[in-house]
């Protein structure tokens, strides 16, 4: 098993020096061939090295942009370590922060890097915003023939026995009509942000065992036309 290891190890460290390897090769080729390939006067050297100025400033023109937001990150704080934030759709707990990327670990154990560069025209969510409290929502959709208080009154039981829940914190079951039924939201915060999973999973089984026993239906989506045959 050991040797396994060191076998894994040493394939990752020989794949990541390949483009290491590949840029040095490309730089000694261009080396050895440019004096080959142009006259040594005085206008081409100038010429090509404007050329390879002009190249880099719009390659590096997005690094730069995301250095700069590095610093005006540092200074308006939009997120912490620690912090859960949503940019373009990747949401996780904040584990790092760079001068060029901020890196984020998914509820799924996936760590991504987002270029600070994002903050100048996206959205950024912040769900706890450098505190411990991270409110969960869950959802609840049942036939509207029931008694609303009833079906109120037992999700905020359902939370308030939850193991994951903090106490300190409100709890609050949010209901509005739709045209297919009834929704409820229960909201409520866990002890640890890291344990919101587990507190929304909680809410969920819980709260569906308890309203079946109720008696309470749940609502059916009508099906969306074209929907059926547009699936694959």
């Amino acid at each position: 098993m050991a040797g396994g290891g060191a076998s894994g190890r040493t394939r990752h460290q020989i794949l990541a020096a390949v483009p290491v390897s590949r840029l040095l090769v490309l730089v000694a080729a261009t080396v050895l061939i440019l004096p080959r390939v142009l006259e040594p006067t005085f206008e081409n050297p100038v010429a090509l090295l404007g050329a390879i100025g002009l190249a880099l400033g719009f390659a590096f023109k997005d690094y730069a942009s995301s250095l700069i937001a590095g610093v005006v990150t540092l200074y308006e704080m939009p997120y912490r370590l620690g912090d859960w934030i949503e940019i373009d759709g990747a949401y996780g707990e904040v584990i790092a922060i760079g001068m060029r990327t901020v890196r984020i670990v998914t509820l799924d154990d996936t760590v991504v890097i987002i270029p600070h560069l994002k903050l100048w025209d996206r959205l950024i969510h912040n769900a706890n915003d450098g505190t411990a409290n991270l409110l969960c929502v869950t959802g609840f959709y049942v036939d509207p023939r029931h008694g609303g208080a009833l079906v109120q009154q037992a999700l905020y039981r359902v939370a308030l026995t939850r193991p994951f829940l903090q106490m300190s914190k409100p709890i609050s079951v949010l209901a509005r009509e739709k045209p297919w039924g009834t929704e409820y939201r229960l909201k409520a915060y866990p002890i640890d942000s890291r344990e919101q999973n587990l507190l929304a999973t909680d809410l969920t089984v819980r709260g569906k065992e308890t309203l079946m026993q109720l008696g309470v239906g749940f609502s059916v989506l009508p099906p969306v036309p074209g929907l059926a045959d547009a699936a694959p």
